[in-house]
C-alpha cells in the first residue's frame, strides 16, 4: 500500500533503475567515513553489526557499507578501527552485512577506502603521489609512491572488489571524499609528480582512469560508483579549480563509470562543506552542473541537504537522480519511512554539530549530538522497552535533558509531568541558539522537534512553575520519581573578589534578552558560549574584546567547529585577549592582568561574564530527605553541552 508521505515526494519514492538492479526508491545511503566500531585489526564487532542492521532497514533504495581498507599493510589505513577488505579471511563478516541489506530490499554497495594522505596511522606514515608536508599535525609523514607501487594499489582496489562481489555486494565504489587517495593524485595540491601521473590534468587523472578500468575488467556485470570533488575548497593551497573537478569528472565517464557521487572538501580545507554554517541546498549548484554535463551518468548527491521535500524537489528539477544521505540518517534512522509515512514534523533533525566527524580525528568511534542510540544498538540498556512497573514521573526543567527524559520515559508508558519555570520549553538552548552565526534554524529545529513530540505524546507541561522546597512539598505524594534537569548558570559567585563585581552581567542573561547590553562590550571568557555570544554581538553592530584566561580560545569547542570561531573571530575584527584575567570592574570598563602582570584597562559600557557554568545542584540537596527514587540529568549534573544532556535524558528515560 502507498504511504500518504509517498504521494507527497512522489518523485524520491519512484523506483530507479542502477545498472541491471532496480532500487525502491531514489535514496542512497551514503557511507559516513567509519564509524570506529571494529576491531583494530579490520574485523567487525558485534556493535557494528547492530548497528548495520539498523542502517539496512532505514528503507534507502541503494545502501553503502562504509570504506574498507584494501592493502595488507595499512596504508590506506585512516582510523584504528576501520574495517579492512584485503584477504578472504574478511569474507564472512560482508556475506552477513550484504545479506542484511538484501533482506530489507535494498541494493548493497561496499566502499573501498584508501586513506592516502590520511592514512598510516598504525605505520607512522601515509603514502601519496609527492611529498607533500601535512598542513595538519595530527596526520603522518608522506612517503611518495613509486610506480610499481601505484600499479600494486590499482590492483589491490580491483581485488577488494571482486571479494566485496563475491561476499554478496551488488557493486562497489571508490573515493576522493575529503581528501583520500585517489583525490591526492587528481589534485595539483598533493601531486606534484613530473612523470606520467602528474603535472597535467590527464597526467593527474591517470591513476583514477586505471583505477575505474581495473575495477570494470575485474567485476565486469556489477555497477561502479565514484565519490569526487565538485569542489576540493582547497584555493589556499593550491589545490583544484571547480572546473578541474569537472574535468576529472569527464575523464570517469569516458571510463565508463555507472554512477558519479559529487562531493565537496577535504579534511584540511578550510571552509566547511556539511558543518553548520553552511546553509541547506548550498552545494545543490555543483550536482546540477554535474547532471547537466553528464546526463547519461547517474548522479549522486547530498552534501548539505538533510530535507527529503528538497531532495524530491532536486529530483524532479533535474539536480540529480539519487539523494545520497548519511548524516541525516545517523540524527534519525528513520528520515525514510517517517518521511513515507507524512510525519515529517517527528523527525530529529540533523544539525551539524559533527561529532559523527571530530570523534574520528581523536580515535574514538562516532557519535550523534540527536541520537543517543547510536553505536550502542547491541545495548539492551538504550532500548525503549515497555517498563515493567509503570510510574508517576515529575521532570524539573523543559530543557533538552528533561524534555529527552519525558519523551522517553512516556514511550515506555509512564506519566510524566514537566515542571519549567519559564513560559516555554527549550532552557538555556534557546538562548545560544539565538545568537549562534553557524545556522540558528538548526538549533531551533531541536525544540521544534520536542514541542512536537511532547505534543502527541500527551505529555502535560506545566510552565511558570518553579520548583524549590515548599512547592515539593505540596505535590510529593503524587509522583514516585523525581528527575532534576534544571540546567546550569553562570557562576557569578567566582567573582566576589573582583572589585567592582556587582557591575558584572551575566551572558545568559544577555542571550535571553533579559539584560541589553551597552555599545562597548568586555566578554570574559573565550569559550563556546563567550564566542557565540560575542560574534553575535559584534554582527548586530557593538564593540567587543574577549578576555580569556587560557592560552587558546574555544577550548570547549570541538575541532570541527574551533576553526569556525576562529575565522568568526578573524573576519569580525574581534579583539581577543589570551592568557589574562579580570582583576576590576569600574563605571567605564574593566582592568585585565596577563601572564606577564601587565595590567590593561578596557573600556566598556558593558563587562559580560561567561563562565564558569556552575550546576544547579541546590536541587538536590533540597529534595534529598524528600523523594525516594531521585535522579539528575545533563548540566544540572555537570555543565557540558546538548549532546550530554539529550544523552543523558535518553539513557534515564530508557532506565526508570
Amino acid at each position: 500500500m502507498t504511504r500518504p508521505g509517498e504521494l507527497k515526494l512522489k518523485h524520491l519514492f519512484q523506483p530507479g533503475q542502477f545498472g541491471k538492479f532496480k532500487t525502491n526508491n531514489m535514496v542512497k545511503y551514503g557511507a559516513c567515513c567509519v564509524s570506529n566500531y571494529n576491531t583494530r585489526d579490520g574485523f567487525i564487532t558485534p556493535r557494528e553489526l547492530a548497528r548495520m542492521r539498523v542502517i539496512a532497514a532505514t528503507g534507502c533504495g541503494i545502501i553503502t557499507n562504509q570504506g574498507a581498507y584494501p592493502d595488507p599493510l595499512g596504508e590506506g589505513k585512516s582510523y584504528f578501527r576501520q574495517v579492512a577488505i584485503f584477504d578472504d579471511k574478511f569474507l564472512p563478516q560482508f556475506e552477513t552485512i550484504a545479506r542484511m541489506i538484501h533482506d530489507n530490499g535494498g541494493m548493497a554497495i561496499q566502499q573501498i577506502l584508501h586513506a592516502g594522505r590520511y592514512g598510516g596511522i598504525d605505520l607512522g606514515y601515509c603514502v601519496q603521489p609527492s611529498v607533500v608536508p601535512q598542513t595538519l599535525p595530527h596526520f603522518r609523514p608522506p612517503r611518495e609512491l613509486t610506480k610499481e607501487q601505484i600499479k600494486a594499489v590499482v590492483q589491490q582496489h580491483a581485488d577488494a572488489a571482486k571479494r566485496s562481489i563475491r561476499a554478496g555486494f551488488d557493486g562497489t565504489e571508490v573515493t576522493s571524499f575529503m581528501g583520500y587517495l585517489l583525490a591526492n593524485f587528481n589534485s595539483r595540491f598533493t601531486n606534484q609528480r613530473t612523470d606520467e601521473y602528474g603535472g597535467s590534468l590527464v597526467n593527474r587523472g591517470r591513476f583514477m582512469r586505471e583505477l575505474i578500468d581495473a575495477i570494470k575488467q575485474a567485476t565486469p556485470e556489477h555497477p561502479l560508483v565514484i565519490r569526487l570533488n565538485g569542489a576540493e575548497l582547497m584555493d589556499r593551497w593550491g589545490g583544484n579549480s571547480e572546473d578541474d573537478c569537472f574535468e576529472l569528472m569527464q575523464q570517469a565517464v569516458d571510463c565508463g563509470v555507472d554512477m558519479i557521487s559529487v562531493t565537496v572538501g577535504w579534511q584540511e580545507a578550510p571552509e566547511s562543506s556539511i558543518g553548520r554554517d553552511v546553509p541547506p541546498g548550498h552545494w545543490n549548484y555543483l550536482s546540477a552542473k554535474a547532471k547537466k554535463l553528464f546526463p547519461d551518468t547517474l548522479i549522486t548527491f547530498g552534501n548539505r541537504l538533510p530535507d527529503p521535500v528538497m531532495a524530491d524537489q532536486c529530483i524532479k528539477d533535474g539536480v540529480f537522480d539519487y539523494w545520497e544521505v548519511c548524516r541525516p540518517m545517523l540524527a534519525d534512522p528513520e528520515l525514510i519511512h517517517k518521511a513515507a509515512e507524512d510525519r515529517l514534523d517527528e523527525v530529529r533533525r540533523c544539525i551539524g554539530s559533527l561529532n559523527c566527524l571530530s570523534r574520528l580525528f581523536r580515535d574514538l568511534p562516532y557519535t550523534c549530538a540527536m541520537n543517543p542510540a547510536l553505536g550502542h544498538e547491541v545495548e539492551p540498556e538504550y532500548a525503549v522497552t515497555e517498563a515493567a512497573v509503570k510510574k508517576k514521573i515529575m521532570i524539573i526543567g523543559a530543557g533538552p535533558a528533561g524534555l529527552e527524559a519525558a519523551i522517553t520515559a512516556k514511550r515506555r508508558g509512564h506519566d510524566v509531568t514537566i515542571y519549567e519555570k519559564g513560559d516555554r520549553i527549550g532552557g538555556n538552548l534557546l538562548g545560544y541558539a539565538g545568537n549562534d552565526l553557524a545556522r540558528p534554524d538548526d538549533l531551533f529545529s531541536v525544540v521544534r522537534y520536542y514541542e512536537t513530540m511532547v505534543n502527541k505524546l500527551g505529555i502535560e507541561v506545566k510552565f511558570n512553575t518553579e520548583a524549590n522546597a515548599k512547592f515539593m512539598r505540596s505535590v510529593l505524594h503524587q509522583y514516585d520519581v523525581c528527575l532534576v534537569a534544571a540546567g546550569a548558570r553562570t557562576d557569578m559567585a567566582a567573582y566576589r573578589h573582583i572589585e567592582g563585581h556587582e557591575k558584572l552581567v551575566d551572558a545568559l542573561d544577555v542571550a535571553k534578552d533579559k539584560v541589553k547590553p551597552g555599545s562597548r562590550i568586555v566578554m570574559i571568557g573565550g569559550g563556546k558560549i563567550g564566542l557565540t555570544l560575542s560574534e553575535s554581538l559584534k554582527k548586530q553592530g557593538h564593540e567587543v574584546v574577549i578576555v580569556e584566561e587560557e592560552k587558546r580560545i574555544a577550548g570547549d569547542v570541538m575541532p570541527s567547529f574551533k576553526w569556525r570561531h576562529t575565522a568568526w573571530i578573524e573576519e569580525l575584527e574581534i579583539r581577543t585577549l589570551t592568557s589574562s584575567q579580570l582583576i576590576a570592574v569600574t563605571e567605564d570598563g574593566a582592568r585585565v592582568r596577563n601572564a606577564k602582570g601587565e595590567e590593561t584597562f578596557l573600556p566598556a559600557d558593558t563587562v559580560i561574564v561567561s563562565g564558569p557554568r556552575k550546576p544547579n545542584h541546590d536541587l538536590f540537596h533540597e529534595f534529598q530527605w524528600m523523594v525516594d527514587e531521585l535522579h539528575g540529568a545533563g548540566d544540572t549534573v555537570i555543565a557540558r553541552g546538548l549532546d550530554a544532556a539529550i544523552h543523558e535524558g535518553y539513557r534515564l528515560g530508557c532506565r526508570i
